[in-house]
């Protein structure tokens, strides 16, 4: 018995600034470059997926896969504001065309956290004029694009701000209350744990300055910035213009966006906070999404709430090289979470699982991640859950971000001074699951 209907969508992902390579008018790119930077290295040629898509793609196919998730990339698209690129467009045309061609259903994310420099330095995305140029950029690619599209996601996990704010606030307290134990011993100058807050602060100024002379601000508002309430709403906001915009030029795309949840599970005395939590982490932005066609969910792991906030990896469990806790099994319980929220609303929401996956180096331990993740959405797809597709983060190692090129998430391996591409049994092992199990 196979664990899918031949129409489900078994795929891979990938985001435009981590394969690439040399997007150049990015905010990322500038931030990347500066001189007190906090990115462990710059992207350059990334994994020069630019170039090498045809490749890429082939080797998916060859795999079994019958998807592929990937973004265009806005400051390509438009690199100075209101000045659109024809080149960039005919290059994702092509891209487009190399997936029907190979069978491979395309999944396009509009926005995969990197932003046009100029919009940055335009207020970012705390200002409403965001909206607009979004909605603007949109409405453009798919008037030129939507003929090949079918399946967009305008926003990767537009809750990622809201993440990053809370992660903020709590490192803020653990470094207040660290200050003030070392206060009460006289230290107050270098500290002896790996960090010198002289240096730091240092830096910070520092950094201030460069953000002022590459965004005209001391705290640029990119994507991942810190939101607040009211940026949070301006994303859904972006989500829901972009979506209209899209759907005027092209009334048959398939539109929604992508959420970051957690598998968030109480323990005693935290049944109180794991609420809060999800309620901030998804249930909040229910009234935005629920005339979306579909909603793309992205896991890697659980978070496990107590009377005091979110609890350490417990003891003794398998970590990533993320430091996450190795838990497959999160995905399987935050679909049924999503799934059950959806009708308590009266909206039988199809799910595509936009995101999933693990970094390590052995690539076994992939191969069994893969495996109990999607058992647990072949479960829940038994269970009557409209699931569609299973996107895997990711086709390739490559750029994560400040972290650089250490963490390897891909199936398929890339040696940086060739570009040579080798595939991992991960990649086979994801393409069976289309097939007899």
């Amino acid at each position: 018995m196979s664990r899918f209907s031949s129409d489900f969508l078994i795929g891979a992902a990938t985001s435009a600034h981590q394969v690439e390579g040399n997007n150049i008018h990015s905010d990322y790119w500038a931030m990347e470059h500066m001189a007190h930077s906090t990115f462990h290295e710059p992207s350059l040629d990334a994994v020069d997926h630019y170039n090498r898509y045809e490749e890429d793609i082939r080797l998916m196919a060859q795999a079994g896969l019958s998807a592929y998730r990937f973004s265009i990339e806005w400051a390509r698209i438009e690199p100075e504001e209101g000045k659109f690129d024809e080149a960039e467009i005919a290059h994702y045309r092509s891209v487009l065309e190399c997936c029907h061609a190979n069978h491979i259903t395309p999944v396009v994310t509009m926005m995969h956290f990197t932003s046009p420099v100029w919009v940055i330095q335009n207020g970012g995305w705390e200002n409403g004029h965001t909206v607009e140029a979004f909605a603007r950029y949109c409405g453009y690619t798919a008037e030129r694009l939507g003929d090949l599209m079918g399946y967009v996601v305008t926003i990767n996990e537009a809750n990622m701000g809201l993440q990053v704010a809370a992660i903020a606030e709590r490192y803020k307290r653990q470094m207040m209350a660290k200050m003030s134990r070392m206060q009460a011993q006289g230290l107050e100058g270098t500290v002896q744990i790996g960090m010198n807050f002289n240096t730091m602060m240092e830096n910070m100024q520092l950094k201030k300055q460069e953000n002022r002379e590459v965004f005209g601000t001391e705290e640029p508002q990119n994507f991942v910035a810190g939101r607040t309430a009211e940026g949070d709403i301006l994303i859904m906001r972006a989500h829901q213009a972009a979506k209209k915009a899209m759907k005027a030029v092209k009334p048959g795309l398939r539109i929604g966006l992508s959420l970051s949840l957690h598998d968030i599970q109480a323990i005693e005395g935290g049944e109180e906070k794991a609420l809060h939590e999800w309620e901030e982490e998804f249930s909040h932005y229910i009234p935005y999404i629920l005339e979306d066609d579909f909603f793309g969910l992205q896991n890697y792991t659980r978070s496990v709430i107590g009377a005091d906030g979110i609890q350490p990896v417990p003891q003794g469990a398998e970590t990533t090289q993320m430091d996450y806790e190795f838990y497959p099994e999160a995905l399987e319980h935050v679909i049924r979470r999503v799934s059950e929220e959806f009708a308590a609303n009266k909206k039988d929401m199809p799910i595509m699982v936009t995101e999933n996956g693990i970094a390590t180096e052995d690539d076994a331990r992939r191969v069994a991640f893969i495996e109990k993740a999607v058992d647990g959405v072949a479960s829940c797809i038994q269970s009557g859950i409209p699931v569609i597709g299973y996107m895997h983060w990711s086709l390739l190692d490559n750029f994560e971000w400040q972290k650089g090129f250490s963490m390897k998430f891909g199936l398929v391996a890339v040696d940086r001074a060739t570009q040579e591409r080798r595939p991992k049994p991960s990649l086979e092992c994801l393409g069976k699951c289309r097939k007899q199990k």
